[in-house]
């Protein structure tokens, strides 16, 4: 039988995937190829999962998509009657181990532990994936002879810088404490770009590297991170309590967004060369989130609070040498190769209230 992405999903998330699927990008390069997605069942994955399956039922792609996924159940319950699909298959394992995929022309690692509950409870588990992890996917790629692999990395690669500038750019290297396990995170994924370029140096492969900002979306109502605590808020009918003035100012991007710049990066993208994923329409504060997300459903009337009353006076920005230099990103490299984000704050934000709210 054949399981069409629109008649077994929400349609929400077959909006979404189809959003993906109609980005203007060089599609023809995985027309009857294969395509391995680690961390296929998590966030980002398992988008991109339906987006190829997307191009195949509409435009007749003939991708053959593998999701390598660590839980199987939950998998299965995620994708439910697609696994009927001749062109999708899952390989339950985990990344750690060497890969037991069947072989694939292009790979996207997206494999890893990105809460800070896990970074806490599970730092040992957190590096390796990107360590060993990322050791054991360029293995298998260049055992495939793969014809482009990409890494998925992260803004937290920066670490802390100082200064007056109002972005980062890939040029930019701050302070990270290396010795401290709540880095756990932020030092693999360094290291996987530098074992990425290392592939690409001795082995002549086409690694490419993307630095995503913090991805927002239709996550459980039960995600510990901050942006998904205020979008559950919503969902709940809940008024949004912040515990500090929320003045961190950081780049959110809408999973669609993100998706479509990892294959834009993956079929486009210059090797070993790092491109930051960023929406400027998105770059706001924390609280500016969280007055977004109460702006985004007027007629729910949710409130933003402050537990500490002195928080509620709007921060002065500061701006001197010894400032932190905000978590915005500089996203002019991966515009010049034709990428444009297209979902606003608010307009993401009512997209995952309404798929979370079925």
């Amino acid at each position: 039988m054949d399981y069409k992405v629109k008649e077994c999903m929400a349609r929400g998330i077959y909006s979404d995937a189809l959003e993906i699927a109609e980005t203007e990008l060089p599609w023809e390069r995985l027309k009857n190829a294969s395509v391995l997605i680690t961390g296929g069942g998590g966030f980002i994955g398992g988008y991109l999962v339906l987006a190829l399956l997307t191009r195949n039922d509409n435009y007749g792609d003939n991708i053959k998509v593998t999701a390598l996924v660590r839980n199987g159940e939950r998998a299965r319950r995620k994708f439910g009657s697609l696994l009927g699909r001749e062109d999708f298959s899952l390989c339950v394992q985990d990344v750690n181990e060497e890969i037991g995929a069947p072989r694939a022309d292009y790979i996207i690692h997206a494999a890893s532990q990105a809460s800070n509950a896990q970074f806490e409870s599970d730092p040992v588990g957190t590096i390796s994936a990107n360590l060993l992890g990322t050791a054991n996917v360029l293995e298998f790629a260049k055992k495939s002879e793969a014809k482009a692999t990409l890494v998925v990395s992260s803004l937290k690669v920066y670490g802390t810088l100082y200064g007056e500038k109002d972005s980062i750019s890939e040029d930019d290297c701050g302070y990270l404490d290396f010795t401290s396990y709540k880095n756990c995170y932020a030092m693999g994924k360094r290291a996987s770009e530098t074992l990425a370029a290392s592939y690409c140096r001795e082995f002549g492969m086409n690694v490419k590297l993307a630095r995503p900002a913090y991805i927002y979306g239709a996550a459980t109502l039960d995600d510990d991170r901050v942006w998904a605590q205020f979008i559950a808020n919503v969902v709940r009918g809940q008024d949004i309590l912040l515990k500090s003035s929320g003045a961190a100012n950081r780049s959110f991007c809408y999973v669609t967004d993100t998706a479509s710049a990892l294959l834009c990066i993956l079929l486009k993208g210059e090797n070993a060369v790092p491109y930051n994923i960023s929406n400027p329409m998105s770059d706001v504060t924390i609280r500016g989130f969280a007055k977004a997300a109460c702006e985004a459903f007027p007629e729910r009337r949710i409130r933003l609070c402050f537990a500490n009353p002195e928080d509620e006076k709007e921060p002065a920005e500061l701006r001197t040498p010894l400032r932190q230099v905000p978590e915005i990103l500089d996203n002019s490299r991966l515009k010049a190769l034709g990428w444009e984000p297209k979902v606003s704050l608010k307009e993401g934000i009512r997209r995952a209230v309404g798929v979370l709210e079925g």
